[in-house]
This record gives structure tokens, sequence and C-alpha cells, in this order.
């Protein structure tokens, strides 16, 4: 999907492949708060039908460029992923291992969102995703959004049935610009500033 036209660019990954998946649910959300801020763009990864090779098991292909070039242009990056068996998903840790080195996650501020089944939330899936984005280079936000009960809190067709819940999601996107605003750009702050003055 092609960067929509804005001053930020935020890459959102969904970290899971499977057909009606929960996470592109919740990254839905996501995407809807996004696109309501002003000069942001947004560049959706989502790895469903791309060919990611295996580390070590081939050159990168072209798919392998356009998830680089993705994030590599992005100013900011959520990355979003199912809690599986305890962990973070084999198709978001594929992702990033297909980052180069360094990574293109390198220095980029990150926020994090994990969905799960059971009631404690994608926790442990979270807590691992940071130490791997961490190790990379990466800026990884505190206030990360873990969903739990996924299954109750989403309907079939992408509704969500808890308002508080979709609040923390929706606060997320909105944090991520926040922290950029004032930290990566902080001249876009400024000349927003101005503007209102001589609106």
């Amino acid at each position: 999907m092609p960067p929509e036209k804005g001053g930020i660019t935020i890459a959102v990954v969904i970290g899971s492949a499977r057909v009606g998946n929960y996470t592109a649910k919740a990254v839905a959300l996501v995407l809807d708060e996004l696109r309501k801020i002003p000069d942001v763009s947004v560049e959706v990864v989502d790895p469903a039908g791309m060919e990611l090779p295996l580390p070590g098991a081939g050159g990168p292909s072209a798919d392998v460029q356009t998830v680089r070039a993705a994030i590599g242009g992005a100013t900011g990056v959520i990355l979003a992923t199912p809690e599986y068996h305890g962990s973070f998903s084999s198709g978001a840790k594929l992702i990033i291992d297909n980052l180069g080195y360094p990574s293109e996650l390198s220095g980029k501020p990150i926020a994090l969102l994990g969905v799960a089944g059971g009631v404690i939330g994608a926790v442990k899936a979270l807590e691992h995703l940071r130490s791997v984005c961490s190790h990379v280079g990466g800026i990884v936000l505190p206030g990360s959004c873990s969903v739990a009960n996924v299954r109750k809190v989403f309907g079939e067709g992408g509704q969500c049935h808890d308002p508080m819940v979709e609040q923390r999601i929706r606060q997320l996107p909105t944090s991520l610009i926040e922290y950029i605003r004032r930290s990566v750009c902080p001249g876009e702050s400024q000349e927003e500033a101005v503007r209102g003055e001589t609106s």
C-alpha cells in the first residue's frame, strides 16, 4: 500500500498472516486513528501474500525490499503481534529478521500492540518484542497496548465491543505521534503553532 500524503510517515506492521486474524482487527482501529491526524502518512506492512525468506535462506526478495523501504522510510513504527505460546509471532520475527543490518528499525520510535485470547493479554509477547526491538536499536516507547480476551473483544466483522479497549488502542498511535512531534520532528510542532497564530 503506497504512503498517503503527509509530513510524518508511520509504518504499521501486522504480525499475523492468518485469514481473519484479530491482530488486523486491532490494527484497523490504529489506522483509523492515524488517518484522522493531519500531516501523517500511513504505510501498512502486511505479511499476508509476501515471500520473506528465513535468515540465510536466500538473498533479499522484492518483498524484502518493499518491507525495508516501508520501515526505513518511516518516521515511526507500530508493531502489532498476536501472542503465540508465550511470545510474539514468527511472522513478526521474520519481518524483523529481514530488515537488514543495521536494522531499518534502528533509531526509530516504536509503539507496540499485542493481542491474545487469554485473560492476561499479550504481556509476554510484548516483553519479548520490546527486548528484540531494543536490541536492534529501536526506541521502544513505554505504554504498550495489550488486548486480552481478543475473541470476545472483537466481532467477526471487526467491530470492537469494549469501548475502554478501543480507547486504549486508539491512544497508541496518538501517543506515538505526540512523541515524534516533541522529540523527533519538533520543527513541525513549531510550524503548527505559527499556523495557529496566523489563522
